[in-house]
């Protein structure tokens, strides 16, 4: 842990509104969908770190003229969020209020910054205040925040509802920005498509009788049950393409056909669930969250959220010798997520609604059980062209595109998260945060088994493995 109090290190210089170059056509509104509606707990956070300074005076500098540009194809971006006259329910305004920015700097480089900061000083770059309980009608459910580090260094930190998008959404919303930047044109603007109105849908006949719908509907009854809080920490572990095609080679036998992911996630289960409690049953449960873009043929642009949960039970995960025999179960569970459990889920979510068209109550989507996401859509995404994995193409200037990307979801409780990414080195090379219970991450990061894989440590503060 880090012993100094170094949240002294960024220091806020001003704040101001960003708003769109165009106005929305009046009367403009952006619905939720039940998924969107469920997932109002969480909050979505994406830093992306570049090495050079990307302007000279962003108060004034075309790169802000940009952001309006771009902010003019997201109307709900800028918009408020405000209950709907019929029902009550919540949707967007889409009424130009525009996205709160803020300018920040930070006194250390950008080196010294990925070496030492920890996960929660990194939350610092990132602004961010949780939805009011009351009208929030002036709150904007975007920010904006531009660090720049000593040395030249800049983070662009952007945080949003996680009922208005997720991971992403959001990294697309950079990307656009960048590609407005280079005066190019937009590859995967945003498309506001209603689900239910998909050919997809009323192609298929989709009934609440598939799994995950009763998975669903247990985590809906567990967020009833107060969860005891543990004070959470956050590390980063960046494999290298070496040391994955080698792990693979090793699980071939058992396992032939897994992925990055699928190693990653047996890897980080198991070893965590020796941390867990002897008699603790959450350990052999594994909640896997994966992308349905291109599984339900939606546009890659899809504004909202396209994520499915589903559970993975695997009796003594912890005692398997054999690390292919989990990443074999692991890959048997993804692989056999077909389009009719995913439009089956949307229709459960739909299905919500109370007396008097309200949908019913948000609850934990990250938790409690431990919640794996796997974010390898970003590897192959289509339109991406130079093999370089999404989150690394939101170029601003020239080749001074992102050395590290981080992710964050908010207010994560339970057992924790895993999210496994691509990194910068690309091929099979991977990244993977977890937030755990802060004693439990301490164990993970000295744990024998992670450590023999010689895992490069960033934004872990002290911690190494």
């Amino acid at each position: 842990m880090m012993k100094q109090n170094q949240s002294n290190r960024v220091a806020v210089r001003s704040k101001l509104t960003a708003v769109s170059s165009r106005p929305v056509n009046p009367g403009t509104i952006h619905s939720f969908t039940g998924l969107d509606h469920a997932m109002a707990l969480h909050s979505v956070h994406v830093i992306f770190y570049y090495k050079e300074k990307l302007f000279s005076y962003f108060d004034l500098d075309p790169f802000r003229v940009c952001l309006s540009e771009i902010l003019s194809l997201y109307p709900p971006v800028t918009g408020r969020i405000v209950r709907r006259e019929v029902d009550g329910e919540w949707e967007v305004k889409c009424n130009d209020a525009g996205v709160r920015s803020v300018k920040a700097t930070v006194a250390t480089t950008l080196d010294e910054w990925l070496g030492s900061a920890d996960g929660a000083e990194e939350r610092l770059l990132t602004a961010w205040d949780d939805m009011p309980h009351g009208d929030p009608s002036s709150w904007s459910p975007y920010r904006i925040q531009i660090n720049e580090f000593e040395g030249g260094g800049v983070a662009i930190g952007l945080s949003c509802s996680h009922m208005q998008a997720d991971p992403t959404c959001a990294t697309l919303l950079i990307k656009s920005w960048a590609e407005t930047h280079r005066r190019e044109a937009v590859v995967h603007p945003p498309s506001f498509d209603d689900l239910s109105d998909s050919p997809l849908t009323r192609r298929l006949n989709i009934h609440n009788t598939k799994s995950s719908c009763a998975y669903y509907e247990a985590k809906s009854m567990a967020a009833q049950t107060p969860l005891v809080l543990n004070k959470m920490g956050t590390s980063t572990f960046k494999f290298s393409d070496e040391v994955i095609k080698q792990s693979l080679l090793e699980i071939h036998q058992t396992c032939p056909v897994a992925t990055p992911f699928d190693l990653l996630a047996a890897l980080f289960w198991a070893r965590i669930a020796r941390l867990k409690h002897p008699k603790s049953q959450s350990k052999h449960s594994l909640s896997i969250c994966v992308d349905f873009r291109k599984k339900l043929q939606l546009s890659y642009g899809h504004y909202g959220n396209a994520l499915h949960f589903s559970l993975l039970s695997l009796p003594n995960v912890e005692e398997k010798e054999d690390l292919g025999d989990v990443a074999e179960a692991v890959h048997r569970h993804v692989s056999s997520q077909g389009d009719g459990e995913f439009w089956s889920a949307l229709d459960w979510f739909e299905s919500r609604k109370e007396k008097g068209g309200q949908f019913g109550a948000p609850f934990r989507m990250y938790g409690p059980e431990l919640t794996c996401m796997s974010m390898e859509h970003m590897v192959d995404f289509p339109g991406i062209t130079g093999n370089k994995p999404l989150m690394y193409t939101a170029v601003f200037d020239k080749e001074n595109r992102p050395v590290h990307v981080s992710y964050h979801v908010g207010n994560v409780e339970g057992e924790g998260l895993i999210m496994v990414m691509p990194s910068l080195e690309g091929g099979l090379a991977r990244m993977v945060t977890v937030t755990l219970p802060e004693e439990e991450l301490e164990q993970l990061c000295q744990d024998e088994a992670i450590s023999s894989l010689n895992p490069i440590m960033v934004i872990s503060g002290t911690r190494r493995a």
